[in-house]
């Protein structure tokens, strides 16, 4: 029987990769019960699992800005050390990535194989986590970058968006970013069903199918709540100086799917209509 072990189990995607992977042998830890940065605990902790799947990373993408070194540490240093563990025990291994590798210049879906040049230091310490998986186990690794997360376990910018239209008449957002709002337990699905189809190594785009800005995405999440969507008014990201600069536009390709005879993930309006009836923007 296939043994997993997920680090970074008591996050969004996580907690739905346990549910996804329900019914099989998998042991889920937390940043207190494996600490990914120390080499020696993780040796010990892959020892007897056949997969590992990481979903371990330091998110704040602002307070990276001035703590990139503390993001080194759990975004690239961390990968690298579950990519030598794994690789050690011949296990295959599984590392959550991000839009954010890319510059954001794009104007059509960066294939898998585009050229990565990230603009802020999460998105450098992500790429870096990418570059020392593939070096250190690269016959039995899967990188999937995703974007736009959302989900039932975690905060998320679809219950931001009704908690803010609470207690105000309007909220803006800006439109002048484009990705991929993305629900985790598709994400979760869609890990499951790359390993088990034993997939080339590699890297693969999980993120929902079809683009939107941030303003299209919180005027669906009002009309999957039953609000009127011109209670989102567009802006543009002068509006909101940030620490960290956004890419513009992060659409992902998904061209490698289908070179592993696998389906890619639905649209994202799809998910969102299926995740908001399933209370994924619930006030937690």
């Amino acid at each position: 029987m296939t043994r997993y072990l997920i680090a970074g189990a008591a996050g969004m995607l996580g907690r739905d990769l346990q549910t996804a992977l329900a019914g099989r042998d998998v042991t889920a830890v937390d940043r207190t019960e494996l600490d990914i940065t120390d080499l020696a605990a993780v040796r010990e902790a892959v020892t007897g699992f056949d997969v590992i799947i990481n979903a371990a990373a330091y998110t704040a993408v602002d307070a990276a800005e001035e703590h990139e070194a503390d993001a080194y540490l759990v975004n690239a240093i961390g990968p690298r050390n579950l990519a030598i563990g794994s690789n050690a025990v011949g296990a295959k291994l599984v590392q959550i990535s991000t839009d954010y590798v890319f510059d954001g210049t794009g104007t059509s879906p960066y294939p898998e194989d585009t050229a990565i040049d990230p603009i802020n230091a999460y998105g450098r310490t992500k790429a870096a986590g990418e570059q020392f998986v593939l070096t250190e186990n690269p016959a039995a690794s899967y990188i999937v970058r995703t974007a736009w997360l959302y989900g039932a376990h975690g905060p998320n910018f679809g219950r931001t968006m009704l908690t803010l239209a609470a207690g105000r008449d309007t909220v803006s957002v800006v439109a002048d970013q484009f990705g991929q709002p993305t629900w985790t337990v598709d994400l979760a699905a869609q890990i499951v069903a790359l390993l088990d189809a034993d997939a080339p190594a590699g890297i693969y785009h999980g993120t929902n199918a079809g683009q939107t800005s941030w303003f299209g995405f919180a005027q669906a999440v009002f009309e999957s709540a039953g609000l009127d969507s011109e209670r989102v008014l567009p802006t543009d990201s002068t509006t909101f100086v940030r620490p960290a600069a956004r890419p513009s536009y992060s659409v992902l390709g998904h061209d490698a799917w289908a070179a592993a005879g696998l389906t890619p993930m639905r649209d994202w309006t799809e998910a969102l209509t299926e995740a908001a009836g399933r209370g994924a923007f619930d006030p937690s």
